[in-house]
């Protein structure tokens, strides 16, 4: 609630004609200000009206959790944030929290709350994961790059994957996968004249494309490593969370995509989704081969019994 001193020069401006200054404006009024602008949906007006009624709480809540106390989807809540004016949810619920902190300051019972619903760090960090993945289901409306690397890969033989240092992981998970599928992978997780030995004796061997992986904090070796690739003449397409500056130069084809950084160690959600539909993309691409190979490992793991009997 307003000050006393905040409620009598609200009632005055009103009376007056004057506008009130948005900081000096009670929550409700500001998000309705905010809301009432453009043309909502029935189902927008209905998140609409759950952030004006719960704006303590809703303004710490992630996509999911908000789309569930509504009832609409996660993409409703995006097109909502759209809508009002922002470039996405995340841009959005800065705009409520900053509101819901305005409120906080009136009333003990208001900042317990908001405090209650605030998240934790680990909530902050899958918040943060939940983000990208937006941001990426986003960039997958168009998936023409994806299709089209994707094709290019299954077509190199050998396909040789790249991944140094803490990106070695993303490579390792890649690469077992695409051997299901591809009759030559080669996976490079070891630097220097290692690397260059390898990215070389693929080229020969008819090799076309190498896919790197290159997470924060990137290596020189890794940049060293792609340019060998180049000059060997292989094209690189490349998983990474920057899509510009120098290891994004030496790349055909860059994938850009957020990192987890809430926590002590990067995780990485959204490149491992990226790598899934990447490898998606190599299975369509030859749909007869990787048809016959995945039988064939079948019959090999049944035979040897790779896997514990559910």
């Amino acid at each position: 609630m307003p000050s006393p001193q905040q409620a009598r020069a609200q009632a005055s401006a009103i009376s007056s004609g004057k506008p009130v200054p948005e900081a000096e404006a009670a929550p409700t009024t500001r998000l309705r200000a905010l809301f009432d602008g453009p043309r909502l949906s029935p189902g927008q007006r209905r998140i609409a009206q759950y952030l004006i009624e719960h704006i303590t709480e809703a303004a710490f809540l992630s996509i999911t959790d908000l789309a569930e106390r509504v009832g609409v989807s996660q993409p409703s809540v995006t097109r909502f944030a759209t809508a009002v004016g922002f470039s996405g949810y995340p841009a959005l619920r800065e705009r409520l929290q900053s509101i819901a902190l305005s409120k906080l300051a009136s009333t003990p019972e208001a900042a317990e709350e908001a405090e209650a619903a605030r998240p934790n760090e680990l909530q902050a960090a899958v918040d943060a994961e939940i983000d990208n993945l937006e941001n990426l289901r986003r960039d997958f409306a168009n998936p023409e790059q994806v299709i089209e690397t994707g094709r290019a890969l299954s077509r190199s033989t050998p396909l040789t994957i790249l991944g140094l240092r803490i990106s070695g992981s993303l490579a390792e998970y890649f690469a077992y996968a695409a051997r299901r599928i591809h009759p030559d992978v080669r996976l490079v997780t070891r630097g220097g004249s290692v690397a260059y030995d390898a990215l070389l004796q693929s080229r020969e061997a008819g090799g076309t494309w190498v896919l790197a992986f290159t997470m924060p904090r990137h290596a020189h070796e890794t940049l060293t490593a792609m340019r060998v690739a180049r000059r060997a003449g292989l094209s690189v397409a490349l998983v990474t969370d920057l899509g510009l500056g120098p290891l994004a130069d030496e790349a055909d084809v860059v994938f850009a995509t957020g990192t987890g950084s809430r926590l002590v160690f990067d995780s990485y959600a959204a490149p491992v989704v990226l790598s899934a539909a990447l490898l998606q993309a190599m299975t369509d691409a030859d749909p007869e081969r990787t048809q016959a190979r995945l039988e064939d490992y079948e019959q090999v793991a049944d035979e040897h019994a790779f896997f514990v009997k559910d």
